[in-house]
């Protein structure tokens, strides 16, 4: 099964996520629910804003994406990351969940103040990932974009 954009184009999906072994749950989930749209992954928020912009040789993904990512990363955590894409015109309507391991209130507010369609802790990784895995394929089921 695809996750398809109204126009009939797959939804890629790019994972930021700076925990290798996280990143491979998530993959495996998505591939065991047989969701196989293509999924780039990204080890931080600087690696992320240049796939989004197709800068610095990185790859660029293209329109529609949803974004999955990371609080607690190098270089540029997810708060800072998803505050880019904001201000990016863009990419500031992107669909952007978190994914983090951060219970804090903080960065909780942090990102819903910058409008993310949700926030899951991570947890219990196979349990959690299979949340999220039916919470994104709820959405695009439900959703209606532009």
């Amino acid at each position: 099964m695809m996750m398809n954009y109204p126009i009939g184009r797959p939804v890629n999906i790019l994972l930021v996520d700076d925990d290798d072994v996280d990143a491979k749950a998530v993959e495996r989930r998505f591939r065991k629910e047989r969701i196989t749209n293509p999924i780039f992954r990204a080890k931080d928020g600087m690696e992320a804003l240049g796939m989004l912009r197709g800068t610095a040789g990185s790859r660029n993904i293209s329109s529609p994406y949803l974004i999955i990512s990371d609080i607690n990363m190098p270089r540029m955590d997810g708060i800072e990351f998803i505050e880019n894409v904001r201000k990016d015109p863009n990419h500031q309507g992107a669909i952007i969940f978190v994914l983090t391991t951060s219970r804090s209130e903080e960065d909780k507010f942090a990102s819903y103040k910058l409008n993310v369609a949700g926030y899951m802790v991570k947890d219990n990784a196979g349990e959690d990932f299979l949340k999220l895995v039916n919470m994104i394929d709820s959405y695009w089921k439900v959703v209606e974009l532009p």
